[in-house]
């Protein structure tokens, strides 16, 4: 008997865990989302947006960098292709997706 009323004096005069201790893997996991959004995921998407904008300004005459390294003039924009003038009487459709430069900015970026 007396063990059991020494027992529950020591559970009462036990302090309770703060807030930050019983939260702390809580805390951890949205910070860790957190910066996950702001390094990895918000560039991403605005980069997305700006390739897509890109693509969506092509017209007759656009000169542009394929994904397989072709170079080429754009001859006829459809919905989802593109036909390409590679070199004299050398024509190719490709999708809009594959475009991914315009060889201004590739020439800007290497002058840096």
């Amino acid at each position: 008997m007396i063990h059991l009323l020494q027992a529950a004096a020591n559970a009462a005069e036990q302090p309770q865990p703060g807030f930050f201790q019983q939260y702390s893997m809580l805390i951890m996991i949205i910070l860790m989302v957190l910066v996950l959004w702001l390094f990895m995921w918000r560039p991403e998407a605005k980069r997305r947006k700006q390739m897509q904008a890109f693509r969506d300004s092509l017209k007759k005459g656009s000169k542009i960098i394929t994904a397989g390294g072709i170079y080429g003039t754009v001859k006829e924009v459809k919905d989802n292709t593109l036909l390409i003038e590679v070199d004299s009487d050398v024509t190719l459709r490709i999708s809009k997706d594959m475009v991914v430069a315009d060889p201004s900015d590739l020439q800007q970026a290497q002058q840096k």
